[in-house]
């Protein structure tokens, strides 16, 4: 049986935590990863993050997919305990801080949820004034939602989003010391970024200290299975499926989830809505997370980058398995049987 929910269920199950995954179940998202693993690996489209040195030189066949169910089954294939960084796939997690301190009207007054059009980081837009449209997945509005988080100072706003990553992963997440100083060396433009924002008065706190944190979030280390328990917990309404432990108040989940679909990709996020249909962000680091609402997340991780900043490999590999077991959110009237 191949399990397909119509679209109000996809709408109940965005709310409440999801049901064991049966066995054919399992099974059949097990074939769809081995099938998509196999047609991908040999996909050589795409190189690495070039402007940022420690990651232009990660290995660029490395490559993993992996599942992980709301019931907490672990369903993978290929390179998933290989540690990369986490770059613009932290930008949910930061977001879904920020929403259980100050809920959602910061984001709508702060930083906004349009899509932009725009390269991820494009200058384009921050002087807000002229009422350009920004959003928490692109780095003016992820810088933005780092400096809002209410801290004393850097290093407690970076012990926040670090505790915070750490319950939404089920297990403490280590800095990559040397991505850390790479990015540092190397992030003109986000510096360019901060500095309009400060001067148009949208930052929460100064220059310096918002741009160090927000380089320390990116640098932070996943395996794309701990980047799948951070998706799934988004998957099961807020509640790690591992430790149970309830890191997001359900009534914000569908925010986060909101803002991922439109903007998830930069501007490629209408082909992955168009050819996808899930909640989902990618980074520069090779990874991509994709939320299905009350199942699981699905990760995929490859180093290769397409021109927009998205793993070419795992974007393929991500829509072929949507595909094959209709995970789409945007498909109404399939029966459950079919």
């Amino acid at each position: 049986m191949t399990w397909r929910l119509t679209l109000a269920a996809w709408a109940l199950a965005a709310c409440l935590p999801g049901a064991p995954v049966q066995a054919s179940e399992r099974a059949a998202i097990q074939a769809a990863i081995n099938t998509a693993y196999e047609t991908y690996k040999g996909l050589e489209a795409g190189e690495t993050a070039q402007y940022i040195p420690a990651l232009a030189a990660a290995d660029p066949d490395r490559f993993g997919i992996v599942a992980i169910t709301v019931d907490g089954e672990v369903i993978s294939r290929g390179d998933t305990e290989q540690p990369f960084a986490i770059m613009s796939a932290a930008k949910p997690f930061t977001l879904a801080l920020l929403l259980s301190q100050q809920g959602r009207n910061v984001v709508l007054k702060r930083i906004g949820v349009e899509p932009t059009g725009q390269p991820f980081n494009a200058l384009a837009g921050v002087e807000r004034r002229a009422r350009k449209p920004l959003n928490p997945m692109v780095n003016a509005g992820a810088i933005t939602a780092v400096s809002l988080l209410e801290a004393d100072d850097a290093d407690a706003r970076w012990q926040l989003i670090r505790n915070g990553y750490n319950r939404f992963a089920g297990e403490p997440l280590t800095l990559l010391a040397a991505v850390y100083r790479s990015v540092g060396a190397s992030n003109f433009r986000n510096r360019a970024l901060a500095n309009l924002l400060s001067d148009q008065q949208w930052l929460g706190a100064p220059v310096d200290e918002t741009l160090d944190v927000y380089n320390r979030q990116s640098s932070v280390a996943v395996t794309a299975r701990q980047l799948a328990v951070m998706g799934a917990t988004l998957a099961n309404a807020g509640e790690n499926p591992v430790t149970g432990e309830q890191v997001l108040a359900r009534d914000l989940v569908d925010e986060v989830l909101a803002v991922m679909m439109m903007n998830g990709f930069y501007d490629e996020s209408g082909r992955w809505a168009y050819n996808a249909g899930l909640p989902a962000k990618s980074g520069v680091g090779g990874g991509i997370v994709a939320v299905v609402p009350g199942k699981m997340a699905l990760v995929g991780y490859s180093p290769r980058l397409s021109t927009a900043g998205n793993s070419v490999r795992g974007m393929k590999a991500l829509e072929a398995i949507s595909a094959e077991l209709g995970l789409s959110l945007f498909r109404p009237g399939l029966n459950s049987n079919r």
